[in-house]
């Protein structure tokens, strides 16, 4: 490779006319002090040619994917694209053949739909995204799908599209930073300094959840947040002042971020890079920087909703290229000064890894375990022999209230889990989610692993994803289970990007009773196990309980959500913690050599001891009985036929098969000829009432199979109405 001066203006790019910008403390006399400034200003105007032209490579990549593909957003990556190029190329730190770096910065795409300008940057930086894959955006398995999936494309952090999500995911990969660097930098030896920088649209910050996270992240102080609002005034309906007038520094002002503006993005390129440095530089607060651009730049569109979502057409593309000097008819096309540049990049990614595995290195000599601890949390292992400290129970414990069971196991992983962190939406006590002994996560105590999230089960949920996403912890939150529908798009995102989180969801039922259908779940349960790579566990004691945090811990690519009660509930004879991974099995069996009518009563969580009741009531009448427990309806769909048929074999006319849980009956028909569940709201009452109201009493369950057996029933009991 020949190396020539203008190669080198070529190569530095923004580093060398931010150099120049800075102004010698002492200036050379005489006559050579006015040819020294003509040639730094004559550097200065080539270092800025050459990233206008980096930029505009970016922007013509951003636009050439849409069009290809016949679908997409261009606008975004078209405007977005100085953002960029300030970022990957002179302000983060990256190793593209290295992608998951622990102490990389983390970079967001919020407004997910200019995934283009993501792809762009990740293929000029040199990760494992070619040209080809470029040309193959938004189509079926290809690498550049039509938002960013964190699990398919390499260098992608989280999954963003859903307006509003990434921003709330960055808030908690910063709580991760601070976390890390807090906890395991050592004065001579920093090994955590890592930043998080995102970009975000409008259309983000009209998102509530995004309100929530980043209110809680100037609350604490998170410095290590950096934000770039694309403040371009489009939205898809058309002008953003039709709906979103307010003053956005000033509300993130309010939060208790640094705010900064930029005015002229499009072409104003140093002062976006002099905004991200002032930012890193104040460590108290995150930093949002409004960034004023063109949605488009460039197109005969530019500046309207018409190049917000739709491709750019052939004579717009041509111009497009011409206007920026590039040859009109080719496509996809990069030239070699700009890919030399970012070669360049990675090249000096690379350095900046090794160097880093050189101090983790000596790190590792001297803090030879706090390493090992590393290691291991960031590989993903769990410690050794960590199932013999879970809890386990007998029929002889005292009845409790799954949550409070929760309450133990939680802080039985506490013991042995150091990435474990997270909080509660301000239902600590209600949740039972407290981590004994460990103090809050706020400002100036950012080693601590207990958030107190306030009142925000949406942002709550996203900063969760985002902590996932940062590696190296696994993260909880806590709610009402009827809550948890307030933040659903942040926790389908949870399933769709295969994080290991834990939803504790108490309060699980109407068996919380005077609070009313307000607050009592009927199409949670179902939803969640309708959604695809999540487990919806509902334990009905100890062992169960117990057994389901082991299921979550082992279960690191999809998430969990635990529904638990508020009453007190037997431990049962026969309970498993083990068998809680199989989904469902045989709590008490039938009478070995039974052939005539037969029974098989099933259910889980707080409604599952009514088995035991009913049972008796059945075995007075000749029928034999089997009782399943069923945890896990999604892991028991994923066991072998031989073995469902195990334990609920197939419809017989002597065997009457039972299942209740108060919820509605999506997809029972599967294996149960009859049921208790819920097909309305729930009511306001004494958890007596209302279970008698809705059928959720062991004669009840008990008359089920006696009318599938011709038998006779049992007496049920009167709901007492008060006036």
């Amino acid at each position: 490779q020949v190396t020539t001066k203008d190669n080198i203006v070529r190569r530095e790019g923004c580093l060398l006319f931010m150099s120049a910008n800075a102004m010698p403390a002492k200036r050379r006399q005489g006559g050579s002090e006015g040819a020294g400034a003509a040639a730094k200003q004559k550097k200065t105007e080539q270092g800025r040619e050459f990233d206008a032209k980096c930029i505009n490579s970016i922007r013509c990549l951003g636009a050439d994917m849409p069009f290809k593909a016949n679908s997409g957003h261009p606008g975004a990556p078209m405007g977005c694209a100085p953002m960029a190029h300030a970022l990957w190329g002179s302000i983060m730190n990256y190793a593209p053949k290295h992608p998951d770096w622990i102490n990389r910065d983390r970079f967001v795409l919020s407004n997910g739909h200019g995934c283009a300008l993501q792809y762009a940057m990740l293929h000029l930086a040199g990760y494992d995204l070619s040209i080809d894959d470029l040309k193959q955006f938004r189509q079926l398995h290809s690498k550049t799908p039509g938002h960013p999936e964190s699990f398919v494309t390499p260098g992608v952090e989280v999954c963003t599209g859903p307006l509003g999500q990434g921003i709330s995911n960055a808030v908690g990969m910063a709580i991760g930073a601070h976390h890390l660097a807090e906890k395991y930098n050592k004065k001579d030896l920093e090994i955590f300094d890592s930043y998080v920088y995102a970009i975000c649209g409008d259309g983000c910050l009209m998102e509530g959840v995004s309100s929530e996270a980043c209110s809680l992240a100037g609350h604490l102080g998170l410095g290590r947040l950096i934000v770039l609002y694309d403040d371009n005034k489009i939205s898809i309906d058309g002008d953003t002042a039709l709906a979103f007038t307010e003053e956005v520094n000033q509300r993130f002002k309010a939060y208790g971020w640094q705010t900064l503006e930029v005015k002229q993005g499009d072409v104003d390129f140093t002062k976006i890079v002099d905004a991200v440095l002032k930012g890193k530089k104040n460590t108290g607060q995150p930093t949002l920087i409004k960034v004023t651009t063109t949605i488009g730049y460039g197109s005969v569109k530019e500046g309207t909703e018409s190049v917000h979502g739709a491709p750019l057409k052939a004579e717009d593309m041509k111009q497009l290229r011409e206007k920026f000097g590039f040859d009109p008819e080719k496509t996809f096309h990069v030239e070699e000064d700009v890919l030399e540049f970012y070669r360049g990049k990675c090249e000096e990614g690379e350095k900046k890894y090794e160097e880093w595995q050189a101090l983790f290195n000596k790190y590792s000599q001297q803090y030879p375990e706090e390493a090992k601890e590393i290691t291991r949390r960031f590989e993903g292992r769990l410690p050794d022999n960590w199932k013999s400290l879970m809890p386990k129970y007998t029929p002889n414990d005292a009845p409790a209230a799954t949550r409070n069971l929760s309450h133990t196991s939680l802080n039985a992983v506490h013991s042995f889990l150091p990435e474990l962190i997270g909080g509660s939406a301000d239902l600590e006590e209600s949740n039972k989610s407290g981590l004994k002994g460990e103090g809050n996560f706020a400002t100036g105590e950012h080693g601590n692993k207990y958030i107190r999230f306030g009142v925000r089960e949406h942002g709550m949920s996203a900063i969760v994803n985002g902590l996932f996403a940062y590696g190296g912890f696994r993260p909880f939150c806590a709610t009402f289970l009827n809550f948890v529908t307030y933040g659903w798009g942040a926790v389908r995102l949870t399933a769709l990007s295969r994080f290991g989180v834990l939803y504790i969801a108490t309060h699980d039922s109407i068996e919380l009773g005077e609070d009313g259908p307000t607050h009592q779940p009927i199409e949670t349960i179902p939803l969640i196990r309708a959604t695809p790579n999540m487990l919806m566990l509902r334990p009905a004691d100890g062992n169960e309980t117990s057994g389901s945090y082991a299921v979550w811990l082992e279960n690191r690519t999809r998430p969990s959500v635990m529904a638990l009660c508020r009453g007190a509930v037997p431990q049962l004879e026969g309970s498993s913690f083990d068998k809680v991974a199989q989904g469902a099995y045989v709590l008490q069996d039938w009478s070995a050599g039974n052939t005539g009518k037969r029974a098989l009563l099933a259910g889980c969580g707080s409604e599952l001891h009514l088995a035991v009741e009913a049972k008796k009531l059945l075995m007075d009448k000749g029928v034999s009985v089997r009782i399943v427990s069923m945890p896990c309806w999604d892991l028991f769909r994923e066991q072998s036929a031989e073995y469902q048929k195990s334990v609920i074999p197939a419809a017989d006319p002597n065997l009457a098969r039972v299942y209740f849980e108060p919820a509605f009956p999506l997809g029972w028909e599967r294996y149960f000829d009859d049921w208790v569940g819920m097909e309305t709201f729930g009511a306001s009452a004494p958890k007596k009432d209302t279970w008698a109201e809705f059928g959720f009493s062991a004669p009840h369950i008990a008359n089920l199979a006696l009318k599938k057996l011709d038998l006779p029933t049992v007496p049920e009991p009167m709901v007492t109405s008060h006036a």
